[in-house]
């Protein structure tokens, strides 16, 4: 039997720990070309443990229906109905949970002209100075004084999503989504990372339509550059 020189062995093992140590953590993970999810995101209600009171019973808890793409979060089995002004309405809109500090209504613009309000396109969370309307569920309503909006697009991700894309949190993107006959390009698409997210982009009811997405042969996220305008 052949003795192994043990030199040898040794200086073989520094080189591989060498190149690993030189390749570092990131090379492997933003090499990777991730997965893209492009998701639809329907009219729905986010609540409140307050208001899931008000609306539903009390001590009443959100039903877990069927998981979302993003781990944590789901489509309950509850439903309200949204009231806007001179009583038009949305009936058996969705409730997404978890539950939220604040409660807040995402719309799509045809959604929003049905309901006869003028929803402005905001980020998750970002609902100051918005339009209300009111919530009806089997147990009671609740009238919300702001937090209707359309929620702007934007795009989940981790941070070895976000090093593939060379993006950092809070920058734009464009999403090019081809499809026969209507291929479109949405702009301003707000990148949001998390270490627990999966990388998923979120359109809504309207964009959807018009990019025909269930027909899409082909979806791409692309770094938004920056404007570059020449005044004359």
């Amino acid at each position: 039997m052949t003795q192994i020189d043990r030199t040898q062995v040794e200086a073989l093992v520094r080189q591989v720990v060498r190149r690993v140590i030189t390749a570092g953590p990131s090379a492997t993970t933003a090499s990777a070309k991730p997965e893209l999810r492009v998701s639809i995101s329907a009219r729905h209600v986010h609540l409140t443990d307050e208001h899931v009171e008000q609306l539903f019973g009390k001590g009443h808890k959100l039903t877990i229906a069927k998981p979302l793409y993003q781990d944590g979060f789901y489509a309950a089995e509850e439903t309200v109905m949204i009231v806007g002004p001179r009583r038009r309405m949305l009936p058996e809109v969705r409730v997404l949970g978890p539950t939220r500090s604040h409660s807040q209504v995402e719309l799509a613009f045809t959604d929003a002209i049905s309901l006869g309000i003028n929803a402005p396109v905001r980020h998750s969370g970002d609902i100051a100075g918005t339009p209300g309307c009111v919530l009806v569920g089997p147990a009671g309503a609740v009238e919300l004084t702001e937090g209707v909006i359309r929620a702007a697009r934007h795009v989940h991700m981790n941070e070895q999503e976000a090093a593939y894309f060379g993006v950092a949190d809070k920058e734009l993107m464009t999403l090019k989504v081809h499809s026969p006959q209507c291929s479109v390009a949405f702009e301003d698409v707000l990148v949001r990372i998390d270490p627990r997210a999966k990388l998923e982009v979120h359109i809504d009811t309207d964009e959807g339509n018009a990019c025909n997405l269930p027909a899409a042969t082909q979806v791409e996220l692309v770094k938004q550059q920056a404007c570059q305008c020449h005044s004359s």
